[in-house]
């Protein structure tokens, strides 16, 4: 079955880029002149996605305002004549059929994907995390739905991260079957960099079969008191093979302050507008260092 819908969980409190987050969603957080969900979406819809849902925690309408329509905004601009601001406006109103819920609590990953039960159905259904934004060739969701066309099992986006970091991922046990292709043996959320079975880290794509849901209704409360998706996938595994796929692109964790600011240079860098002076700039900044 073709995968259509796309969940987009955005329900964190976003305590790792505070003070900012304490009033504003960190997914609004701008890189250049979007919001990072705003990537998310366009890389759901470059592959191929027809609807998408986005889990929302308390205080984030901004999210769902930023894809709404504006007309005292649109009517403003067009009685200025702004013809092309009007048009980026007009089509990010009309980019997406986006659906929202909100997660009442905050329980973690797998409580909040556990909220879009009713949306996806009997569907396979893909994940893309609102922290985690990919700057590839192919888009790297579309990757992974590629793959899930040629397998039809559960598969995961996984990249090898430096072994110092394992501690900060769901971390996969399992053996090469095919070219950047994986059986999963084994799930551990945010494992001891000693006890780590691998460096090959759960990177914020995953395409899920349904059947994670009775799985994550089965799941118990684990690391950081929470229910985790890669706990579910693991009770998952039991009855369904689960694949990773090593997707390729670069990823940016937007959540996290370096990351972001590692984002926001390199994706200036390649605006269309403003890559040239850019490049300037930087090159004379680096110049006074």
């Amino acid at each position: 079955m073709k995968v259509r819908k796309a969940v987009i969980p955005a329900a964190g409190l976003g305590t790792r880029f505070l003070p900012v987050t304490k009033a504003q969603p960190k997914e609004m957080i701008c890189i250049v002149d979007k919001p990072a969900i705003q990537y998310i979406v366009e890389e759901a819809l470059a592959s191929g996605i027809e609807e998408i849902l986005i889990i929302m925690g308390r205080n984030k309408e901004s999210i769902a305002n930023h894809f709404d329509k504006t007309p005292e905004l649109d009517h403003n601009l067009a009685a200025k004549n702004k013809t092309d601001l009007l048009k980026i406006s007009e089509d990010l109103s009309e980019m997406a059929n986006i659906h929202f819920v909100r997660q009442k609590e905050a329980k973690g990953l797998g409580h909040a994907v556990l909220c879009a039960k009713a949306f996806v159905g009997n569907e396979p259904f893909a994940v893309l995390l609102g922290d985690d934004i990919v700057d590839g060739e192919v888009p790297a969701l579309k990757q992974l739905m590629d793959a899930y066309e040629t397998h039809e099992s559960s598969i995961l986006g996984v990249q090898h991260v430096a072994k110092d970091q394992v501690d900060k991922y769901g971390i996969v046990d399992g053996a090469l079957i095919a070219d950047r292709t994986y059986e999963v043996k084994r799930l551990v959320e945010k494992p001891s960099v000693v006890s780590a079975p691998s460096n090959v880290a759960a990177l914020g794509r995953y395409i899920l079969t349904p059947e994670i849901f009775e799985a994550l209704e089965k799941t118990p409360v684990g690391k950081g008191g929470e229910i985790q998706l890669t706990d579910g996938m693991d009770i998952l595994r039991e009855t369904q093979k689960i694949l990773a796929y090593d997707f390729s692109g670069k990823r940016y964790d937007t959540g996290d302050k370096l990351g972001y600011l590692k984002a926001t240079v390199e994706f200036a860098l390649k605006h269309e507008v403003l890559k040239d002076d850019f490049k300037d700039y930087v090159k004379a900044l680096a110049e006074t260092l």
